[in-house]
Formats: C-alpha cells, sequence, structure tokens
C-alpha cells in the first residue's frame, strides 16, 4: 500500500476520566510540582546534566541512524584538544548539544514560534552534508518547497503550500489558554502533529524532540533549578515501538492520538522519577561518585593520595586545605597546596565559585569521567547502551 496524506483536525483530546492516560497527566502534575531537595551541589548538579545533555544528544542522533556509540562520543571529546576535525557522526551530535543550550538560554524569554523552531533546525544542520543521504538541508531554517516521503511509514506529509498553515496551527494550539492539567497532553499530540506535518527537508526528528524539550521547559520542568530531563530516553529505549506508536497516530483517529500520548506521558513520567534520584546528593554520592573514583584507582588512572582528596571531596562536597591535613602528617603545608594545584591542573578539582581556597569536585576529565559513566549504566540512568 502506498503512502498518501489524510488531513485530519488539530485538537485537544481529553482521555476518559479512570484512563491510564489520566493517571498518567495526575502524576506528572504532582512531579512538575514537586520541589527537589537540591541537595546535590549546583556546581556537581551542572556537570551531570552536561552529561545527560550529551546523552540526550547521541539518543537523538542515533534514532536517526548516527551509528556513534556513547563510548566513542565521550573518547572522542576527552581527546580531541579543540583543534581536530570531527566527523559528521561526531558534528551531527555536538549540533544538537548546542540546540540544546539554545534552548535554555531562551526559552523563558522568548515564545515557541516559527523563528524559534528556524533557528533550532539552523543549528542542528549546520555544517552537515546534504548529498548523499547526509543528514544536512539545502535550506537550513525554511520550510521544505518539495514533496517527501517518509521511510517505511504509510503516510505521506502535506504539500509544501501547506505547511506554513499546519505549522502556525501547532504554534496556536501549544500557546492556547488551556487548564495547566492538559500541558503536558498538549505536548505529546504537538510532537506527533510536527512530525506529521514534516515541515523540513531533513532533520525533522531531531527537530521534533528538541521541540519537546522547550515544551517541557516551558510548561514547567525547569530544569535550571535542579532537575535533569531526558525526552529522547522515551523514544530511544525502542526505536521501532517510537514509530509503530506514531503510525497509530497517524491515523488522525481518538484512540491512536491517545495511544501515542500515553506512551510519550508514560516514558516521560519513568524518566523524571529515575533522574530526579540524582538530586539527592547521599544517592549519587554513594551510588555513582564513589564508585567511580575506585573504578579509576583499580585501574591505576589515578594514585591512591588523589583517590583520598577526591573521596573527601565528594564526602563533604567542599573541601579546603585544612580538611586534607589528615592525609599529609609530618609534610609541610604547602604539599596540601602542591597537590591541589595538581588536581585542578587535571580537572579533577575546581574552585567553588568566585572562592579560590574552597574547591569542588570535577569529572568531566580523562581520569574520572569513564568511571561516571560506568556507573550511570549500571544503576539504569543511560538512555540507550552500546
Amino acid at each position: 500500500m502506498s503512502a498518501e496524506f489524510k488531513p485530519f483536525d488539530l485538537k485537544l483530546i481529553k482521555p476518559s476520566f479512570d484512563s491510564r492516560l489520566t493517571d498518567l497527566i495526575i502524576d506528572l502534575e504532582h512531579l512538575r510540582k514537586k520541589q527537589l531537595g537540591g541537595s546535590t551541589h549546583p556546581q556537581v548538579f551542572f556537570q551531570l546534566k552536561h552529561i545527560f545533555h550529551t546523552l540526550e544528544s547521541i539518543g537523538s542522533a542515533r534514532i536517526e541512524g548516527n551509528n556513534t556509540t556513547i563510548t566513542e562520543y565521550f573518547e572522542d571529546k576527552l581527546n580531541n584538544d579543540g583543534n581536530k576535525n570531527v566527523s559528521y557522526n561526531i558534528l551531527e551530535i555536538q549540533n544538537i548539544e548546542k540546540a540544546m543550550e539554545f534552548i535554555e538560554q531562551n526559552i523563558i524569554n522568548y515564545p515557541i514560534n516559527k523563528s524559534f523552531i528556524s533557528e533550532l533546525h539552523k543549528i542542528i544542520v549546520d555544517g552537515l552534508p546534504f548529498n548523499n543521504r547526509g543528514e544536512g538541508d539545502k535550506t537550513p531554517g525554511s520550510y521544505r518547497n518539495h514533496n517527501i516521503k517518509i521511510s517505511n511509514s504509510k503516510h505521506s506529509p502535506p504539500e509544501p503550500y501547506l505547511i506554513e498553515g499546519y505549522m502556525d496551527e501547532i504554534f496556536e494550539f501549544i500557546k492556547h489558554q488551556d487548564s495547566s492539567k492538559y500541558d503536558l497532553l498538549k505536548s505529546a499530540i504537538a510532537h506527533h502533529r510536527f512530525v506529521w506535518v514534516h515541515p523540513f527537508s531533513n532533520g525533522n526528528g531531531r527537530t521534533v524532540r528538541l521541540f519537546t524539550y522547550a515544551m517541557l521547559i516551558k510548561n514547567g520542568f525547569n530544569v535550571n533549578i535542579g532537575r535533569i530531563i531526558n525526552p529522547t530516553a522515551i523514544f530511544c529505549n525502542n526505536r521501532n515501538e517510537y514509530y509503530d506508536k506514531l503510525s497509530k497516530a497517524d491515523l488522525g483517529t481518538e484512540e491512536g492520538i491517545l495511544e501515542w500520548s500515553e506512551y510519550v506521558l508514560n516514558g516521560l513520567k519513568e524518566e523524571i522519577e529515575k533522574i530526579d534520584k540524582l538530586s539527592d546528593y547521599q544517592f549519587l554520592k554513594t551510588e555513582i561518585l564513589l564508585p567511580s573514583i575506585n573504578f579509576s584507582l583499580n585501574r591505576k588512572i589515578i594514585t591512591d593520595i588523589e583517590a583520598k582528596i577526591l573521596k573527601e571531596t565528594i564526602d563533604k562536597q567542599v573541601i579546603q586545605n585544612s580538611d586534607l591535613e589528615k592525609f599529609f602528617k609530618n609534610k609541610a603545608k604547602s604539599e596540601i597546596s602542591r597537590q591541589i594545584k595538581k588536581l585542578i591542573e587535571k580537572k579533577m578539582l575546581v574552585p567553588e565559585g568566585d572562592s579560590v581556597r574552597k574547591y569542588i569536585l570535577r569529572f568531566d576529565n580523562n581520569y574520572l569521567l569513564r568511571g561516571v559513566i560506568k556507573m550511570l549504566d549500571e544503576k539504569g540512568f543511560l538512555p540507550l547502551r552500546d
């Protein structure tokens, strides 16, 4: 059966009161309003958040066929001194990371509209080839001017002259003042509608997942006050299920739209509940950070004295020279300063804020990052596996 275009109205479909979807909406409303403990130091938390940005970006690219593994990307990141040319696969992931940063810097002050999505698309396809199945686009930021087909789909996206109207309808749909309890349901419906329109020549999947990230932050899942959200994890755990649910929604039936929405909101709830654990420092310390130090020590990536200092830093979150005197008995105090300077140079410690005499753990480096990623994997925090 050949693909065909079957138009249907974009509307808010409300689930029945006793449905699983309604339960999910209630649960997510609670999570949205939940005050996180915030016991993890902000500078440590934002290092974690950056790792999840990277994981999100790798996952989004992998859905589209990029075969770069988590290990390969982080190894490239650790070993690239900034002067080496990166492969297109690596550049594709870097672009998604940049787009996530753009969202966080601008989403509070600007509406999600054509200009916003256009800028996202430009960032996503920047520098990527658009010939021979490349992941770039000849017209970055502009809607497509030709018909396209979606691989393995029975849905044919609308003709180019209809795109502007359909996209404006999406933007009006998400900003329309409905009860806040429908915010996340609208996000799920808007995600599908965006894919259904397929407004760009290429990069639609990457763009729509960032569109979802922007909607979540706009709807109150504020990532700048201690929360990490990783919406791509919903879709990249099982790519076939993702496409299957989209296909059912393509039919335009209420049943298909609601099934898609339940799939999205259930995945979102599971991810938020899982990752929120990392804001509890006791959990982060015992399950991720301390084991990662042991990982590096056992492989002789760090020395015994470095491990002791780093474990003390993890235990206290913030240290100063006096906290380390017990490790340097019968030695000059200048030895403590020398060791701290060495760890700062190796990017394993960093001064706390503007303070030059207090230090916190830094783990985005050659010595510790591999261990942190391994522990996150073992505890089930990675959205995909190598």
